[in-house]
């Protein structure tokens, strides 16, 4: 059991919450590993990239960073003697770093866990382990998942980080280590899995936050970390004014009118998730139907994905000096999001750099919140923030996130447009809120702008020629409806055929009929009930039939559905019998098909709670067999239930009354 390592020792040992750089798998112990491990001590304390260090996992073979488990596993007895080896090669090191050595056991074997903090006194200096007992001592640093010399431009980089500490990491002498709250502390450890809440007897608050590297010792005085009051006081901005989030919507792409305003204060890491969690609510869902299928799809304005890392990264890699007191700030626009941070990246990262979506392997600014985050679960490996971004938004079919920072590095910008569906979407809601207040010109006028710039939205376009046909602008909604006919491509492509012509269907029925027919009969599969519906209504049953036919299989548990089915099937025998010459043996076909999916419907129906539904079923039922000369009992008992669930319905009773006549009479 773990007693001093903060987090999980499997997700350590499958690089789920350290990046596979920081870590060193070696498969047993031997002279060569032992100089080997000393090398790469000296390297993670050197800490190049600003990573917080890494470990040294003895006993494991990783060959290309994949764990062989179970494990090889070390000779128990031999533990002590590979600590005490250790300790001693690492008396080499100048200066000698801090480290900490564990036993663990784990699927069974023995295995050593070697961490190393990155260092407040870098650089470290070791033995080459080719020669190690040679005087003469170099300069190592982590490249990759390799321990090398440090040479040419990296030594020099490494050498500029002399005694420099990232100021996430820097003790806080502002005040004491009963600023860190117990709670917000075992909190993080229980949602990383940490096996320090699994110690028995539970280990002191002290023992937790040295665990953590969140307090340190100075001159006798136990002093927090600047980490350790982001992450875990209640009100970190006391310290840190950068510790905050404001989130400014805007009700136009210029930044007009503010629709809201909101801040988040608190402990970094929450605050990350609430705002994450709170702009992917305001902005995530756009629902359209998939064709031919009853179920809709999930389109969002911005990837989850993409969203995450952008402020996930507006948090780690911003400056927390007192210096920088703005908050990180996020300003979201019909068309677009804006998070910005300060001040702007540190040098090295230019402005080709993000154009390319390629970071350069610089040291991070923080350390130690990075590690934090990626425990959290946050964050991923080192560099992979702007190429994930990228790749999310072109996923989704949103345009290329675009990343800006101005001359003096005074602030950093990630701009990610809203998928194009997404900006369709709040215009629609923006005019459908001043229709409903009155300002039905302004209304009009937005969805004209976003006509023009979409003329294949039939969302819009059936908008607009609804709310001119409202006002009277009837030559102008006739115009919309043919420039998105002849507009390619479309999508929601049946919208304004539908809404055209309910329009006029009750003043110019011949012209609803043109509407309908002009729509694209590769669109019947966006909405086929409706469109059937229309159809239906026009008296044009061939071709309801059709629509309903094609969708039967991605309706066939619709118990409306299933019932506009049957009834137009019982239209086309009854059509059909009305002709002078009629093939007998397809209207019976008919009938019987009908028969068939009114009794699936009033199955379905059963304990729905839809009685006028289930009451007209039964009625249609009755009607269609005592045209097919069912026996009596049969038709009784389907006008029975009808008028059982519906009694207040006179054509129920009028209908049976006459089929009871009917019936007296041949008797």
């Amino acid at each position: 059991m773990t007693l001093l390592l903060p987090v999980n020792v499997d997700d350590l040992i499958h690089a789920r919450s350290v990046e596979h750089i920081r870590l060193d798998y070696k498969s047993t112990w031997d002279e060569h590993i032992k100089h080997a491990a000393v090398a790469s001590i000296s390297a993670f304390a050197n800490d190049l990239h600003n990573l917080n260090g890494g470990y040294i996992i003895l006993g494991v073979e990783a060959p290309d960073g994949l764990p062989i488990l179970p494990p090889r596993g070390l000779n128990p007895a031999k533990l002590e003697e590979i600590q005490q080896q250790l300790r001693v090669a690492c008396e080499k090191i100048d200066p000698v770093p801090a480290m900490v050595i564990v036993p663990e056991i784990y699927m069974s074997h023995h295995i050593l866990i070697i961490f190393v903090p990155g260092s407040d006194n870098r650089p470290h200096k070791a033995p080459d382990p080719r020669n190690p007992q040679s005087k003469e001592r170099f300069l190592f640093v982590r490249l990759g998942a390799e321990t090398v010399k440090a040479t040419g431009d990296v030594y020099r980089q490494l050498l500029e980080q002399t005694a420099r500490t990232p100021f996430d990491d820097r003790r806080n002498p502002d005040t004491d280590y009963l600023a860190l709250s117990p709670l917000l502390v075992k909190r993080f450890l229980q949602e990383i899995n940490s096996d320090l809440m699994n110690r028995t007897p539970p280990s002191s608050d002290i023992d937790l936050y040295k665990a953590l590297r969140i307090v340190s010792d100075y001159g006798g005085q136990l002093l927090p970390k600047n980490v350790g009051l982001m992450f875990f006081n209640e009100e970190p901005r006391k310290f840190f004014p950068g510790v905050r989030f404001e989130v400014v919507q805007f009700d136009d792409t210029t930044g007009g009118d503010v629709l809201n305003e909101k801040i988040f204060d608190g402990p970094l890491n929450m605050i990350v998730l609430q705002v994450i969690e709170y702009l992917d609510n305001l902005t995530n869902i756009e629902l359209r139907k998939i064709p031919q299928k009853a179920q809709v799809e999930r389109t969002v304005a911005f990837p989850y994905e993409a969203l995450e890392e952008a402020i996930v990264n507006a948090a780690y890699h911003r400056g927390y000096e007192r210096e920088y007191t703005e908050p990180n700030k996020i300003y979201l626009y019909p068309d677009r999001m804006e998070i910005i941070s300060y001040p702007g990246p540190v040098n090295g990262i230019t402005v080709d750099h993000l154009n390319r979506f390629s970071v350069p392997p610089v040291p991070a600014r923080n350390r130690r919140i990075g590690e934090f985050f990626k425990e959290l679960r946050l964050a991923e490996m080192r560099g992979t923030g702007i190429p994930k971004i990228k790749r999310t938004m072109t996923k989704n079919g949103s345009p290329d996130p675009i990343f800006d920072f101005d001359e003096t590095r005074s602030y950093f910008r990630v701009t990610l447009p809203a998928h194009p569906r997404y900006v369709l979407v709040h215009n629609l809601r923006e005019s459908s809120l001043y229709w409903s207040i009155g300002e039905k010109a302004r209304a009009v006028e937005i969805l004209r702008k976003t006509f023009k710039l979409q003329s294949g939205s039939g969302a819009i376009a059936g908008q607009l020629i609804e709310y001119a046909f409202d006002l009277g602008y009837y030559e102008e909604a006739e115009k919309v409806f043919q420039e998105f006919h002849q507009s390619e491509p479309k999508f929601e492509t049946h919208i304004p055929y539908l809404r055209y012509y309910k329009l006029l269907i009750n003043r110019d029925n011949m012209s609803a009929k043109r509407i309908l027919n002009m729509m694209p009969e590769s669109s019947y599969a966006e909405a086929p009930r409706d469109i059937a519906v229309a159809f239906k209504r026009l008296k044009i049953w061939d071709k309801a039939h059709v629509i309903l036919q094609n969708a039967y299989s991605h309706f066939d548990n619709d118990p409306v559905f299933l019932h506009d089915y049957a009834k137009v099937k019982i239209q086309i025998a009854d059509q059909m019998r009305r002709r002078h010459s009629f093939d007998r043996s397809n209207v019976k076909k008919l009938r019987e098909q009908a028969v068939e999916l009114l009794h699936r419907s009033i199955h379905l129906l059963q304990n729905s709670g839809d009685d006028e539904e289930l009451a007209w079923c039964w009625f249609d039922l009755a009607n269609t067999i005592r045209w097919m000369r069912k026996p009596n009992s049969q038709v009784e008992e389907a006008f029975r239930q009808a008028i059982i669930l519906l009694p207040n319905e006179q054509r129920f009773q009028n209908s049976y009354d006459h089929w009871k006549n009917r019936k007296n009479k041949l008797n």
